[in-house]
């Protein structure tokens, strides 16, 4: 699947917290949230829809539909019952179980071999420290003091920010459209979080 559908189809997850958390959570919508909530999705298909042109797998939209399912359904467990849980200790045990999950899979299907160097290692750092630890608790704290909604919009953010990141480290263009989605994205932000 590309990552251009991947993104578009995870970005849903906002908008299903949102309705969820309204019934699960007893959180209020106001009317610009919900416009805001719309406008996000709208400005990630501008910046992502140059990528939606190619055909997809069933097994991959299944996967991808796993995920959305599970990332929407732990913000709003994070959000009702884990606001007592300390934030590194929780983090820990979920750590640790997926471990041992994927412990479990690299064993089964015979592929534990690690090739060290220099790229492999800065990845690793980065995706340890800086994605597991740093973004994670950044997260889970903001959950525990804001709303699942509010949270949860921040996530339109990551494909823009992504397509910005890759125009300045990879050369790769961003069209008139992706600068427009860009710009929808974070205003419909904006709607969902402001106070």
């Amino acid at each position: 699947m590309p990552a251009g559908v991947a993104a578009v189809v995870t970005s849903l997850q906002p908008v299903l917290v949102s309705i969820f958390a309204v019934r699960i959570l007893g959180e209020k919508l106001l009317p610009r949230q919900v416009a805001g909530l719309l406008l996000g999705l709208a400005g990630v298909f501008l910046v992502l829809g140059p990528t939606l042109d190619s055909q997809i797998p069933a097994v991959a939209i299944a996967a991808i539909i796993v995920a959305l399912v599970g990332s929407t359904s732990a913000t709003l467990l994070q959000k009702k019952f884990g606001s007592n849980i300390p934030l590194v200790a929780g983090t820990a045990y979920q750590y640790l179980f997926s471990g041992v999950v994927l412990g479990a899979i690299a064993i089964g299907s015979g592929n534990l071999e690690i090739t060290w160097n220099l790229k492999f290692t800065a990845a690793f750092i980065w995706l340890v420290l800086v994605l597991s630890v740093g973004a994670i608790l950044l997260l889970l704290w903001l959950l525990n003091t804001g709303s699942a909604a509010s949270v949860s919009s921040l996530f339109y953010l990551v494909p823009p920010a992504t397509a910005i990141e890759a125009f300045f480290l990879f050369g790769e263009k961003v069209n008139t459209q992706g600068f427009l989605g860009i710009g929808i994205t974070a205003l419909g932000v904006w709607l969902v979080i402001r106070g």
